[in-house]
């Protein structure tokens, strides 16, 4: 029976972390938005350093679960005051619920002290907003089309819903979500390799359990200070290199290096696989779309759970196969940085809305040339309409060198002949 009840206390915390992440994410502009989730990463780390202390007030376990619950009870006035925690309009609106919808832009709008005309809240002009998902490639339109003729009723479509089953017809959007997913399993998985070695200080347990939460505000302001400013993806791809790098000196070097390089070597480790957990997340948020966020996003964190249930394993087994736990996670580091290159930037840009915003989202290049590049057509055309501009481009091309060929090879004489005025008293044209 507690058994049962801790699987569910778990279950519940995990779902009222999702769902608090993405209300707030859809809920701020590009600007505000990394500041506003590290903001709340700090809260969340400052309850892991007060824990210890209401531990120490109230004594007993019962005492301590009565009092998280007691905390936890004060989220349950939420439902019934909808300002404290709004719905989010931009899944109302993508999701087609537009009366909802309407109720939360009106709400936001007043609580920000702007008044807006009527016809701002049609349902024209919710219809023709950009973040609705108006239309769908070609590939899923005739099998789900969004507001078929049945489906209205005076006017008003009905809500349209998304599953997981549509997302893995997809490609960008599948592989996006794969690859941020297998990041944030190994950035929470490899953590172990670095705290294995944090044992030895004495005390075990505090020592640990407070470096561990000061590393973390240590990546979240690292996150802060460089996000915004380089992009996601080059970040990412630093936090993975020196996760990787460092687990492979400790793999390679620890009976040859000192006490203080491998406690240095650790730290590094355990700084940087924080933030590529966390970056992996807020990456995934931003680059997936509003229909499908939840789900997607739910399946991430579940993976990086995943991984962080690797160091209980461990113990559980007295550390056998730790050698072959850190060279399996060692070399999915190396194989992350490969996959992270795949991954679109979305510093700066809007959430996605629709499947389609998923798909269009393409990775910018690796390096910027500064030499200007000639974009016309003239190999590889898609369609036959390039092909048409390439070949006309080549005869142009080669009816000049034939002009230009032949206006060398004819004598002196004969060009200021062409240039003198003909007998009308218009001058000829050089052809």
């Amino acid at each position: 029976m507690l058994l049962s009840l801790r699987l569910l206390l778990g279950a519940a915390l995990a779902g009222t972390f999702l769902s608090l992440y993405v209300a707030r994410l859809e809920l701020c502009d590009p600007p505000h938005r990394l500041m506003v989730v590290m903001v709340a990463g700090f809260f969340w780390v400052a309850g892991k350093l007060l824990l210890p202390g209401l531990a120490v007030l109230c004594r007993q376990w019962r005492l301590l679960q009565g009092a998280v619950t007691l905390t936890l009870a004060l989220l349950a006035t939420c439902w019934g005051c909808p300002s404290l925690f709004p719905e989010s309009p931009r899944w109302l609106l993508a999701t087609r619920q537009l009366e909802k919808g309407r109720k939360g832009l009106r709400a936001l709008a007043e609580g920000n002290g702007v008044t807006l005309e009527d016809e701002f809240y049609s349902q024209e002009h919710l219809l023709a907003a950009p973040s609705l998902p108006l239309a769908l490639p070609r590939s899923w339109a005739d099998r789900a089309p969004l507001v078929p003729p049945e489906l209205e009723c005076d006017g008003a479509p009905l809500p349209r819903y998304h599953t997981l089953g549509e997302v893995f017809s997809t490609r960008v959007i599948w592989r996006n979500g794969l690859i941020l997913g297998f990041t944030a399993f190994i950035g929470s998985g490899i953590r172990y390799c670095f705290t294995r070695n944090l044992a030895p200080y004495r005390p075990q347990f505090y020592f640990s359990y407070f470096l561990l939460a000061a590393l973390e505000v240590a990546a979240c302001l690292f996150l802060c200070l460089t996000v915004n400013r380089f992009g996601r993806r080059p970040v990412l791809l630093l936090c993975t290199i020196l996760t990787g790098i460092a687990s492979l000196l400790l793999l390679a070097l620890t009976q040859y290096l000192l006490n203080w390089i491998i406690l240095t070597l650790s730290v590094v480790g355990i700084a940087c696989s924080q933030a590529v957990t966390m970056l992996s997340i807020f990456f995934a948020s931003e680059v997936l779309p509003t229909v499908v966020r939840g789900a997607w996003l739910g399946l991430i964190m579940a993976a990086s759970f995943v991984g962080k249930a690797a160091g209980p394993i461990m113990d559980i087994q007295n550390n056998r196969g730790f050698f072959l736990h850190h060279v399996v996670f060692a070399s999915f580091a190396i194989l992350s940085v490969l996959s992270i290159m795949l991954l679109p930037e979305s510093k700066g840009k809007g959430l996605p809305e629709s499947l389609q915003d998923g798909e269009s989202q393409r990775r910018p290049p690796l390096f910027r040339s500064s030499r200007r590049r000639d974009h016309l057509p003239l190999l590889s055309p898609r369609s036959a309409g390039q092909a048409c501009e390439a070949q006309d481009y080549a005869h142009l091309v080669t009816a000049t060198k034939r002009m230009l060929r032949s206006h060398r090879r004819t004598p002196l004489r004969e060009r200021q002949l062409l240039l003198e005025p003909a007998p009308g008293g218009d001058p000829q044209e050089e052809t």
